[in-house]
């Protein structure tokens, strides 16, 4: 499958990544002049061109502060938003020796396109999942589950990574990461003027009685409705913007993968073994936008941040020529323990084995797979990749 349009969509992430900061000061100049706007109407009863006016002269005073207080917000999110994410997620860096099976399959795709080698990064949960992290070369990524790593065969991890390593190459994950700082922004803000309108208005507001004596036909409602329109506004946008961001990366990360590893059939097969085991309970709805899947669904498709299943293995059977074996039966995460037998290839036990994984036996960790499970079935094609060695 060629991964048509992905260098395109490389140079249109681009544009929209400077779209996007210049899309966050806006917003935040909005929810400035909205804050201003609600605290002429509190303070005093005056007629709605006048608040119009004096609010525009606060907020010309407060725009250095608050460009200042975003071009801060930004710099602490690019220089710690990865520490963030693993503590909400409880990520661990995992060196080679740690994790050979895994270093090997990734750092040979990145060998393989002349790419500098992400950072490995496990999250020990039995949910099955993968996402990308990072803004620059320094700072780059991937993390998998626990779970994702026992449950795959090395075809199959192969492909997620080649995925992950897609979207980082694209510049999705860049995008990510600047649209959730956009929320972060927006939501910061507007919690902080509802609270001083709703704190100033429990305590009378101090509004000026002679203010309200002096200027007849007060606005100071029209201006307190506009106000909160205006943050309303914002935020919807400012989610807007998160659901905006092309589900056809997806797309396009599923073929890149392809590109990479010349087997659709893993991608097809790690996609179906994926599908409804991707909930990471700890992590909050921006960590689930970067993953590979995202089972958190909305009440329409409209919002959805990802295709779902079957149109990207459509897409991947029709122009890739991949094979679906449909969905696939197997243990929901939560009643699958992430320990792996001691003894013998898997547990040894040909009954245990089938209930763990009917279509494709788990690979012991630091092991590769055989070539053929208990059952007989063989290891699935590996294309034109590179076989990792040890």
């Amino acid at each position: 499958m060629a991964a048509f349009g992905l260098y395109t969509h490389i140079q249109s992430n681009r544009r929209r990544s400077i779209a996007l900061l210049i899309g966050l000061f806006f917003l935040v100049y909005v929810l400035v002049y909205a804050g201003a706007l609600a605290a002429e109407a509190m303070s005093t009863n005056a007629p709605l061109d006048y608040l119009l006016r004096a609010a525009w002269y606060d907020f010309l005073l407060a725009l250095p502060w608050a460009t200042v207080a975003t071009i801060i917000w930004m710099l602490i999110a690019y220089k710690f938003h990865q520490s963030m994410i693993d503590a909400i997620t409880g990520g661990r860096e995992v060196s080679r020796a740690e994790e050979p099976r895994l270093y090997n399959l990734l750092e040979n795709l990145c060998i393989s396109r002349g790419i500098p080698t992400p950072k490995l990064k496990i999250v020990d949960d039995v949910a099955l999942n993968a996402f990308a992290t990072g803004l620059n070369q320094k700072q780059y990524s991937i993390t998998v589950t626990s779970g994702l790593q026992q449950a795959l065969t090395d075809a199959e991890m192969e492909a997620v990574l080649g995925h992950e390593l897609t979207h980082i190459r694209n510049g999705d994950v860049r995008m990510l990461v600047i649209a959730v700082v956009i929320a972060g922004v927006i939501s910061f803000f507007g919690e902080m003027i509802f609270r001083l309108m709703f704190q100033s208005a429990r305590f009378g507001g101090g509004r000026s009685s002679s203010s309200s004596s002096d200027r007849k036909g007060g606005g100071a409602g029209i201006a307190i409705l506009i106000a909160i329109g205006l943050i309303a506004v914002s935020w919807l946008l400012s989610i807007v913007i998160r659901f905006a961001l092309s589900r056809q990366r997806e797309y396009l990360a599923d073929a890149g993968s392809v590109e990479l590893t010349k087997n659709p059939d893993a991608m097809i097969m790690a996609l179906r073994k994926i599908e409804g085991r991707g909930e990471l309970p700890r992590a909050n709805s921006a960590v689930m936008e970067m993953c590979i899947d995202n089972p958190r669904t909305d009440f329409t498709d409209i919002f959805a941040t990802h295709p779902s299943i079957d149109k990207r293995i459509e897409a991947l059977v029709r122009l890739a020529g991949g094979h679906d074996p449909g969905p696939l039966a197997l243990p929901a995460p939560d009643e699958v323990s992430v320990e792996r037998p001691t003894e013998g290839p898997w547990s040894g036990d040909a009954e245990a084995d089938r209930a763990f994984l009917p279509e494709h036996p788990p690979v012991e960790l630091g092991r590769a797979a055989p070539e053929a499970g208990p059952w007989g079935r063989p290891r699935p094609p590996w294309g034109m990749r590179r076989r990792h060695l040890g």
